[in-house]
């Protein structure tokens, strides 16, 4: 046959080809595991553990590599803050403080002029400290409703007005907090160039805590400018604000400028410290409206009834009446004050 020689010429070489290749497809596995490098169960079990501070991540091709956690457990404690304790304490924070409101009013009633009010009125606050006062106020309470729904909005308002209207309160409530807030910031900083140097402790403000500044009926202690309970709702204000700022603006510029760590501390210490300073700002609205006669008109229209300044404010209107009298309008200056 013409293929008997050509078979006895190629039959040499190919069993010298499989003698080589056989040694080597024997060391290859007869199997190929294609999850044998991969994160096992018992690794992802472990670092999800309450203790663990591993983070699972995998691997990106953008710039943020932190775009490639996928788990981090210490966000479940994070979780636990954001949806249960800024919601407990602002349940308990804010309808507490309007139960104490309500039951002051009931047994003391509003706080009156005990001379009555008179002919004559002081110059208080300057146009530009009531522009800097209601721009801070009005700013603080669209801040402090779009906030407080972002904490009781899904419990109290979802199940009333429904998924569409919840829905769009809310990306309109985060459009406001984002922007409104930096006419909130202005306002704290601007309060505080305007007022922090009558609002330093003073040797007469431990008397004035002690009579509770006369809001017992057990006479008016006297004050400068500011007595001790407007100088706490000033730092209280001015810190709690200022923590609000910062904490806020950590989560607004987080993508580029802060880790995720320190967001999720920012978003904790924001919530608790917002709806502790609603519950304070009542108590400061109260005050300034149906809780005490005459004080609402000092932001109103920048003057106050003379006898409510001395009740309240006896040094403050000495010291008006020695360097500028004419802020003084309606009769003759008074005398110094005892």
């Amino acid at each position: 046959m013409i293929a008997t020689p050509l078979f006895r010429h190629l039959f040499p070489a190919l069993l010298a080809m499989l003698l080589c290749v056989a040694p080597v497809a024997a060391q290859q596995p007869s199997a190929v595991n294609p999850t044998a490098s991969s994160v096992t169960e018992k690794q992802l079990l472990d670092a999800l553990k309450p203790n663990s501070t591993d983070t699972i991540a995998g691997r990106v091709s953008i710039p943020d590599v932190r775009a490639g956690n996928l788990i981090q457990p210490t966000g479940v404690e994070f979780r636990a803050y954001q949806t249960t304790t800024i919601f407990q304490v602002g349940a308990i924070a804010i309808p507490g403080m309007l139960a104490l409101l309500a039951l002051f009013y009931l047994i003391r009633g509003r706080v009156r002029i005990q001379g009555g009010p008179s002919a004559q009125t002081i110059v208080r606050f300057a146009w530009f400290s009531r522009f800097v006062h209601w721009m801070t106020a009005t700013s603080f309470i669209a801040l402090g409703l779009s906030g407080l729904n972002l904490v009781f909005g899904k419990t109290l308002l979802l199940p009333v007005i429904g998924a569409s209207a919840f829905s769009a309160m809310s990306q309109l409530g985060k459009f406001v907090h984002d922007y409104v807030s930096f006419a909130f910031a202005l306002g704290i900083f601007l309060m505080f160039v305007m007022w922090v140097k009558d609002n330093l402790p003073a040797l007469r403000d431990i008397r004035w805590i002690v009579q509770f500044g006369g809001m017992l009926g057990f006479g008016h202690p006297t004050a400068d400018r500011f007595n001790a309970g407007q100088k706490l709702m000033f730092w209280a204000t001015i810190l709690g604000g200022g923590t609000l700022a910062v904490s806020g603006y950590i989560m607004m510029f987080r993508p580029v400028s802060f880790a995720i760590s320190a967001m999720q501390l920012a978003t904790v210490v924001h919530g608790l410290t917002g709806v502790v300073l609603v519950a304070i700002i009542l108590a400061h609205i109260y005050i300034g409206t149906v809780g005490m006669e005459g004080a609402f008109r000092a932001m109103g229209r920048g003057t106050v009834d003379l006898n409510w300044a001395k009740e309240h404010h006896s040094v403050w209107v000495e010291k008006v009446a020695r360097k500028r009298p004419k802020d003084i309008s309606g009769g003759p200056a008074p005398a110094p004050a005892e």
